[in-house]
Parts: structure tokens; C-alpha cells; sequence
């Protein structure tokens, strides 16, 4: 828990209701901070194009970076009050190859049977950055899967629930039942891991 928590104010540069869910439940008082992701105009604020050759640990560190520091020039540009920027990026990957938000059901599909009977890492970034200073921790966690039999997969899928999911799967839902093992932060795998969170926002004093 957070010392005096109305006192703390931090902007979070993320879309994710997860995200809000989990700082709230440690007593963090924060505003949203919308970034562009699809924009009719232009292109989104962060490019999350995977470079030639990055690992993911380097991807994902380098596009939390990228959304603390375009949240912080939100910050700037808006002349809001000047309260910290913490942004956040995670990563599920097998044989260090990154599994991003499908880009259809079948794209859901082929991720989960990827993921399937296998232990994959979950990688998450976050980043509190205020004025030039900027503070970044990593959780990693390990997640095993079951042996998904194609109707559980299909029918997973057919819920919906991957959609907009790294990986195509939420294990705060209904895959929490296809865990069989996890070794890490559950609250990283979700999104947001709360103890790294923590203590960045006691760094800085918030």
C-alpha cells in the first residue's frame, strides 16, 4: 500500500482498464493520459514496431520508455499540472519470439496452440518519468499451459476474451484455467506488476 494516497498523483499514459484497476487497488490516485493508438490522422504517438534482431527484454523496455517520454511531452504540450508519467509495456514470448495482440480470431488461435502444453515468459516494463528524469523496472514471469484441446482453444477464442490481448489470452479470465504453473507477478502478468510500480512511485516521492 501506498503511503498517504491522496497525496499521490501520477498521470498513466495507458488505455488498459487493468492498469487503472490494479493502481487503484494499492491507493494510488492518478489521471489517464490517452495516447493516440489508431488515429485518423497521422500515426499513433508510439511506434511498437519490433526493430530486426531485438530480444524482447529490448523491445519491451524500449517501448515503455518511448510511451513515458511521449507522455511526458503530452504533459508539456497540454500545460497540465506537472505530476509524474508512468507507462507500462508487457510482452508474452516463446523461444524469444514476441506474441503481440492477434490480429484476428485465427491469428488468436495460432498464438494459443503456440502456447499451448508449454512454459512461455511474460515481460513487463514500466517507466515513471518527471521532467528529465526517468526510472525503469522489469518483471519477468513464467506461465505454463496446459495441453488445450482444439474445442477449449476454439471455444476460448470464440469468447472473445483474446481480442487486444499480448498473447490472446487475459489470466485474470477465463485462461486463469489453463495455468498449471506461474512463477513471477501475477499482477505483471496482467499488465502492471505492483511491487516494481511501487517502488518507482516511492523514488520519486509521490
Amino acid at each position: 500500500m501506498i503511503k498517504n494516497p491522496a497525496r499521490t498523483l501520477i498521470y498513466l499514459a495507458s488505455r488498459s482498464p487493468r492498469r487503472r484497476e490494479l493502481l487503484k487497488q494499492i491507493g494510488v490516485s492518478f489521471e489517464v493520459l490517452v495516447l493516440r493508438e489508431h488515429p485518423a490522422r497521422g500515426g499513433p504517438d508510439v511506434d511498437e514496431s519490433k526493430l530486426p534482431g531485438e530480444l524482447p527484454d529490448d523491445y519491451v523496455r524500449r517501448v515503455c520508455r518511448a510511451k513515458a517520454d511521449v507522455g511526458w511531452d503530452r504533459v508539456v504540450q497540454r500545460r497540465l499540472r506537472r505530476f509524474p508519467v508512468l507507462a507500462a509495456d508487457t510482452v508474452v514470448c516463446v523461444d524469444e519470439k514476441i506474441l503481440g495482440k492477434p490480429a484476428d480470431p485465427a491469428d488468436a488461435a495460432r498464438m494459443l496452440r503456440l502456447l499451448s502444453g508449454r512454459e512461455h515468459r511474460v515481460v513487463t516494463a514500466v517507466a515513471l518519468k518527471f521532467e528529465a528524469r526517468i526510472e525503469i523496472a522489469v518483471s519477468e514471469s513464467r506461465v505454463r499451459f496446459c495441453d488445450l484441446a482444439e474445442p477449449e482453444l476454439e471455444a476460448y477464442v470464440e469468447s472473445g476474451e483474446p481480442t487486444d490481448k499480448a498473447g490472446a489470452y487475459a489470466i485474470q479470465g477465463r485462461a486463469a484455467a489453463f495455468v498449471t504453473e506461474l512463477h513471477g507477478s501475477y499482477s505483471g502478468i496482467m499488465g502492471l506488476p505492483l511491487y516494481e510500480t511501487a517502488q518507482l512511485i516511492r523514488k520519486f516521492g509521490s
